[in-house]
């Protein structure tokens, strides 16, 4: 009776340690890559169809805006006080965007901090965290939403294909330590090792 306690304690001790082990990892994964990347993210008003349309047609205005600009953009730093300088430009171009459809429609550009999930971009995934992003609203903000990686220069390759091209790559080596790269395309890695990790040691207390 004692023994199989003993045992149950254990199995809770492991089980806590490595879910801990497990969750700190990831999220120190993440702030990394949070303090690499600036994001840009363009939010509908609505979810119909007229609305999403719209969106993507502010989408291409603002990348159309901010390329020539972000093309010498050394770090996120950079990027980010380059935006910001031309950030009432970059909002006049969404907006005059917006109003060729809907007339007087409030569009809104900002620098802001904020929450992602989990997002998929090609072959890669970011892991959730806080990013700074250069958000666009539209209308009231409450449709689906479109996000891509401003630096390194994600947003202006095309992933049709459901990859991340070979140039885009090389941008993203260039910021990320080794770890963080590979993260980016073999999500869970982390999790992997744990779960192993947990799985030899309980291996070697009870056979």
């Amino acid at each position: 009776m004692l023994y199989k306690r003993w045992k149950g304690r254990l199995l809770l001790f492991l089980a806590v340690f490595f879910a801990a082990v497990l969750f700190f990892s990831q999220a120190a994964a993440a702030g990394r890559i949070e303090d690499k990347v600036l994001r840009l993210h363009v939010i509908a008003n609505s979810d119909s169809e007229e609305d999403q349309a719209l969106k993507l047609k502010v989408r291409d205005q603002v990348l159309a805006t901010l390329k020539p600009l972000l093309e010498n953009a050394e770090d996120r730093s950079s990027s980010e006080a380059i935006v910001r300088a031309h950030l009432s430009e970059v909002e006049a171009a969404a907006r005059e965007t917006a109003w060729q459809e809907k007339p007087g429609e409030n569009v809104h550009a900002e620098l802001t901090n904020t929450r992602f999930p989990d997002k998929t971009y090609g072959d890669c995934t970011f892991p959730a965290g806080n990013y700074d992003a250069l958000r666009i609203t539209i209308g009231e903000a409450k449709g689906k939403n479109w996000w891509c990686v401003l630096f390194p220069s994600l947003c202006f390759v095309d992933t049709v294909q459901g990859v991340v091209p070979e140039e885009s790559k090389e941008l993203l080596k260039n910021v990320l330590t080794e770890e963080e790269y590979e993260s980016l395309f073999t999500p869970g890695k982390s999790e992997y090792k744990v779960r192993w990790k947990a799985a030899e040691i309980w291996q070697s207390l009870f056979g």
